[in-house]
């Protein structure tokens, strides 16, 4: 009784496919999928950007100027 044979899961995925209709379950999967991408395409260009920064910084050491003009 507490878990759900296959022909319960075939019931709710027909009630679900009269719902919402197969194409726009095609698009969920699609969109969800473009935003999966671009997380990860955000995360690595992050990842890049910290690492180049590394690269780029320039140490400087700073002299105190004499009050004398030298």
């Amino acid at each position: 009784m507490g878990s759900f044979s296959i022909w319960h899961w075939l019931i709710v995925l027909v009630i679900v496919m009269l719902v919402f209709g197969t194409k726009k379950i095609g698009n969920i999967g699609s969109d969800l999928g473009k935003a999966v991408k671009g997380f990860k395409d955000g995360v690595k260009g992050e990842e890049e950007k910290a690492a180049q920064s590394d690269k780029t910084t320039i140490d400087v050491a700073a002299k105190e100027k004499d009050k004398s003009g030298n």
